[in-house]
């Protein structure tokens, strides 16, 4: 039966809603919980690790580094890449959000035989083509068709950025990257099955007042082989750590330094130093049995006492230098 509500009870069980007091008048035995949904978004796939992710995005971090100074030797312009976006998708959705007039450039890894997928944005591609045939790149190209040289000269241009690429991709995972096909078009580079878990990397390219982006595509089955390698985070495992540590070790011990004796010293004012005149006698502070002390650099290591060598003054070390003296 429906029953009208005059103003006044409309007021007051809006009153009571608000002090909580409203009693629900169903029974508690017929209450029912609804049944717990959960959104799952198929297009955002979770197959990459976050150590995984985090190791990908800084391999590329240094291949930004080091494709930035080596591009702007070569096309004599200065070049920034920066890594702006990491983002999990499947390969066709990644691919379907690339630029429709990128550059797309297929990557062979070897030994593993897998292949990943790097695009660039044609404006960036005509901006270094320009720049490598001697122009100055001051404003944005007009999109135009790549000709048969273009081709060519593109080729380099991502031969290039590949090499600074495969140098990290083979100190990380023992593997290396190779330059496969040239496509005007993202559709024809298909590398990957369609659902493939696909790890979408998006770079920022900066040629004088041009900004225009470059996308690596990595799918997962791409690194499968040697995603342990990936997994491991940063600084992880021992036997990398000694390698490492023993480089270094090694490399620090062929630095030539600078040894030198002091036999004291002594501070005095500018005025006392111009007053010097041959056969004044400076009293250094230090005591003449304590000998003398052997620096390296500036890091005083040793006490020795004064001698000769033949015809070459020497030293004969006596000991650690003791703290605080």
């Amino acid at each position: 039966m429906n029953e009208s509500l005059t103003p006044e009870q409309i007021a007051a069980l809006v009153e009571a809603a608000k002090q909580g007091e409203l009693q629900d008048e169903a029974p508690a035995q017929a209450q029912r919980r609804s049944p717990r949904l959960r959104t799952v978004n198929f297009a955002r796939p979770t197959k990459f690790t976050s150590d995984q992710e985090r190791r990908l995005s800084r391999s590329l971090e240094s291949f930004c580094r080091t494709a930035s100074t080596r591009l702007s030797a070569e096309l004599r312009v200065p070049i920034e890449l920066e890594v702006i976006a990491s983002t999990q998708l499947t390969f066709s959705t990644a691919q379907s959000q690339l630029p429709a007039n990128s550059v797309c450039a297929v990557l062979e890894v070897s030994p593993i035989d897998t292949r990943l997928l790097m695009s660039a944005e044609l404006s960036f591609v005509l901006c270094a083509l320009e720049a490598l045939l001697g122009a100055a790149p001051d404003h944005a190209p007009k999109d135009r068709r790549l000709t048969e040289i273009d081709w060519a000269l593109s080729r380099r241009l991502f031969g290039t950025m590949l090499s600074q690429l495969s140098l990290i991709w083979h100190d990380v995972a023992d593997v290396e990257l190779g330059l496969g096909a040239l496509e005007g078009s993202t559709e024809n580079a298909q590398i990957a099955p369609f659902s493939e878990p696909t790890l979408s990397l998006t770079i920022e390219a900066r040629i004088a007042r041009t900004s225009s982006t470059l996308s690596l595509l990595v799918p997962y089955c791409a690194i499968a082989p040697v995603a342990a390698a990936f997994s491991q985070r940063d600084g992880a495992g021992a036997s990398g750590s000694d390698d490492a540590a023993e480089a270094v070790d090694a490399a620090l011990r062929g630095v030539e330094i600078t040894m030198r004796a002091e036999v004291a010293d002594r501070h005095m004012t500018v005025e006392e130093v111009l007053a010097l005149e041959p056969g004044d006698v400076i009293r250094l502070d230090g005591q003449a049995a304590g000998g003398i002390t052997l620096f390296a650099d500036q890091v005083p290591v040793h006490r020795a006492r004064p001698g000769r060598n033949g015809l070459k003054r020497a030293a004969q070390v006596l000991g650690p230098v003791e703290e605080g003296r």
